[in-house]
């Protein structure tokens, strides 16, 4: 698959270097040669330094042999134009970046779609959306549906009181058959493990589980999690993805937004639900949010422009005894380090718009696909093709690589956690953990 990335930063940059590790042919259009000579030395792509917007950039591209167009400046006017000219100069599929969340109503998605662009991806958005469905499921720091919910995965940290710390992979299967869940990945110190039969589980992992429908409480008891019911949201932030957030939320929760702009504060009133809270302030001002009850609500979201305002600021929350913190964090080399200091959930754009974009980029007959925060993995979806070498043998007996397993199966309506003896059908749809390195040899199993 031939890609194009236009951008101007982390987000293009960090999109490269992760499509090139999937094998992909990689070229970057981005106006600084110095960045582009820093990323070719750290991965094995093409570069071209120009204007993304310049036909004759992209004819040096190959934008005609290109099956995706991705522009993710920082300039939405410039990821538009861009697009335009991909698609006019043969490009099969473009993706815009874009700010402005009026863009991505139906009626304006079709218009630009006759012009072009084919999709658009807000980054803010999608980072408010995930607040959302975080903060209305109290078991998860991240979660992902595969076939309409059919299964889910879940990331949870291990408390020191979980059933599962101390306890084996083989022991868990024997002793909690009973909880339709499996354990298909492990973060611990920022290492990736693939839990075999002998793998022990240790406070503090982080566990990527897939699990049927409706076992958040089956998967809280397995972890040591506490059930918190969430009322109440004190958002720090006002910004694009503190707005969104409270405007998604404040149809059924409590909402207190704190935002140190008064200008913004103003617009913040006319713009959300009369019952949402502003307090013009600084979240920095712990006397403030005292007075403020701040430490009443049962979470705390803090999304300003500093990571290390929102990072010390949720420390602050969970120490005054808020049951749930988010952070928004921008730097990804934070991401295990806030998590390992005890913020529940980290958020961070560049990975989480990576992960959309994702969808558009899966191979051969995978259907949908979820990159992991804080591992360069990914759970992939695939559809199992008739006569592939998946319906020959048992899972067991498939030559799966160490670094992959398949966490579940979907049959029709039906959802199978897989055992060695689980045979697979054709047009069975398969939930698949694997490391970049072993991708490949994984798709070629299903096709």
């Amino acid at each position: 698959m031939n890609i194009i990335i236009a951008g101007d930063g982390e987000v293009g940059f960090y999109l490269a270097r992760s499509l090139t590790a999937l094998d992909f042919n990689i070229t970057v259009v981005d106006p600084h040669s110095a960045l582009l000579k820093k990323l070719e030395s750290n991965a094995d792509l093409l570069t071209i330094a120009g204007d993304s917007t310049s036909p004759e950039v992209l004819k040096e591209a190959n934008v005609g042999d290109c099956d995706l167009f991705l522009a993710v400046l920082h300039d939405e006017s410039i990821n538009l134009i861009s697009c335009m000219v991909a698609k006019k100069l043969k490009a099969r599929r473009t993706v815009a970046r874009v700010v402005n969340a009026e863009f991505l109503n139906e009626k304006n998605k079709e218009m630009f779609k006759q012009l072009g662009v084919d999709e658009m991806v807000c980054p803010e958005r999608i980072a408010a959306k995930e607040i959302t469905n975080l903060l209305n499921n109290n078991v998860a720091t991240e979660f992902f549906d595969f076939s309409g919910g059919l299964l889910t995965m879940y990331l949870v940290r291990l408390e020191p009181e979980s059933l599962v710390v101390g306890k084996s992979m083989r022991e868990l299967a024997r002793s909690y058959s009973n909880f339709h869940v499996r354990i298909v990945s492990v973060l611990r110190h920022s290492q990736t493990f693939i839990p075999h039969s002998d793998f022990v589980f240790e406070p503090g992992d982080f566990c990527y589980i897939i699990s049927k429908s409706h076992q958040q409480d089956a998967i809280a008891k397995m972890v040591g999690k506490t059930d918190v019911t969430v009322r109440s949201v004190a958002i720090v932030g006002g910004g694009r993805v503190g707005r969104s957030a409270a405007k998604e939320l404040g149809s059924h929760m409590d909402i207190t937004l704190v935002e140190s702009d008064m200008d913004r504060c103003r617009d913040l009133t006319s713009l959300l639900d009369k019952r949402t809270t502003i307090i013009n302030g600084d979240a920095t001002d712990i006397d403030l949010m005292t007075e403020e009850r701040i430490w009443e609500n049962d979470a705390f979201v803090a999304v300003t422009n500093s990571t290390e305002t929102n990072v010390l600021s949720c420390l602050h929350a969970r120490r005054q005894g808020v049951k749930r913190t988010i952070a928004l964090v921008e730097n990804t080399g934070f991401i295990n380090i806030s998590q390992d200091i005890g913020i529940d959930t980290i958020i961070n754009k560049k990975l989480i718009t990576a992960s959309y974009i994702a969808r558009f980029i899966v191979k051969g007959d995978a259907v949908s696909s979820k990159w992991l925060s804080g591992t360069n993995a990914e759970l992939i979806e695939f559809v199992v093709k008739p006569h592939s070498t998946a319906t020959r043998k048992p899972i067991g007996e498939l030559a799966l690589a160490s670094d992959a397993t398949i966490g579940g199966v979907i049959r029709g309506i039906e959802t199978i956690l897989p055992t060695r003896e689980t045979q697979l059908q054709a047009e069975d749809r398969v939930v698949v953990f694997a490391l970049p390195h072993v991708m490949n040899k994984v798709s070629k199993l299903f096709n």
